[in-house]
């Protein structure tokens, strides 16, 4: 297989490289150059989001699958899909699953409301979901049924730039009392971003098409398991201090990014922890224990000297010590 990887030096897009280059599969990259590609790819060099001079780089070739994990203006994906359209036999786009129109029930399936408004003609600056449905919408246009698209949750493992399991594992590393969000038991629905790689794979192999929610069978893992895993890993001496999420909110700690991960219960908590993921896992997505996820993680993060890269994109995660010793001294924390 030829598979051309849009990016491909990062998190998702460097698992999905990693993934084809261990199958012998004949590998290019095509990115900014702001990162080193790994070693045995082709790579080609430009930038998407300066139009048809920034893709000058892409006006050769034929490949097997292009996948794309493009987050920003949906006219960037419409523009690579379109010039590769007649030499690319498939398109996997790297969705999200904020592209259902909120609020969304727990169980929603791919057929679910999608939010509206949205564009494969739009620019930089519109909203997360906006900008996904767009990006679907390009790859569509261009691809039709040969286009799949993968509508991720939550992902971790190794690489993760967004700071979410880094934070947990580097906090929980300094040891002492660490607030925890209860209730320990709380189901997560997440993907390990390598096993998303390698379902993208097989699907391009098998030919699949459409639209597929790519995450873990709701309650693959527990919040309390997650962290668990954390200070097992790190050998710390940490105590996880299990908080009530009322005494949470009420110190005006933000579900999500406060504590990564986290939602308490209600609407958003059922829409990212209990969707409906039959087609996907039908469709042959394994999902790997959870402790290998952080175990792997953790390596990586000892490996860079606890430094995690960042997305610039994406906004600082994590509770500041201020507030964590705070609630670490009121009534609900135990």
């Amino acid at each position: 297989m030829r598979l051309l990887m849009l990016g491909g030096t990062e998190f998702v897009g460097r698992a999905v490289t990693d993934a084809a280059l261990g199958r012998g599969w004949d590998v290019t990259v095509f990115h900014r150059g702001r990162h080193p590609a790994p070693g045995g790819v082709r790579t080609l060099t430009g930038d998407r989001t300066a139009g048809a001079v920034g893709l000058a780089a892409l006006a050769g070739g034929t490949w097997d699958l292009v996948v794309d994990t493009w987050s920003g203006a949906p006219s960037a994906v419409r523009d690579a899909a379109r010039a590769l359209a007649g030499r690319a036999g498939h398109f996997s786009y790297v969705s999200s699953r904020s592209v259902y129109g909120h609020p969304a029930p727990a169980g929603l399936p791919e057929d679910g409301p999608l939010v509206g408004g949205a564009s494969p003609d739009a620019g930089p600056d519109v909203p997360y979901a906006l900008a996904k449905r767009g990006g679907e919408l390009a790859a569509l246009d261009a691809f039709g049924d040969r286009a799949l698209l993968a509508r991720a949750g939550l992902i971790l493992g190794p690489g993760e730039n967004i700071g979410r399991l880094p934070w947990w594992l580097n906090r929980i590393a300094r040891g002492g009392p660490v607030i925890a969000p209860g209730p320990p038991d709380a189901g997560l629905q997440y993907i390990d971003a390598r096993d998303l790689a390698a379902w993208l794979l097989d699907a391009a192999e098998k030919g699949l098409g459409g639209a597929y929610n790519t995450v873990s069978h709701p309650g693959h893992t527990t919040m309390g398991a997650l962290l668990d895993h954390c200070v097992r890993v790190t050998g710390s001496d940490a105590e996880l201090r299990w908080t009530e999420p009322q005494v949470l909110l009420a110190a005006g700690v933000e579900p999500w990014t406060g504590l990564p991960v986290w939602l308490p219960a209600g609407e958003d908590y059922d829409f990212l922890h209990r969707g409906d993921v039959t087609k996907a896992h039908a469709a042959g997505l394994r999902c790997r224990p959870v402790g290998e996820t952080v175990a792997d993680t953790w390596a990586w993060i000892r490996d860079l000297g606890g430094a995690v890269p960042h997305r610039p994109d994406r906004p600082a995660v994590g509770l500041d010590a201020r507030t964590e010793a705070k609630l670490l001294g009121a009534p609900g924390s135990a």
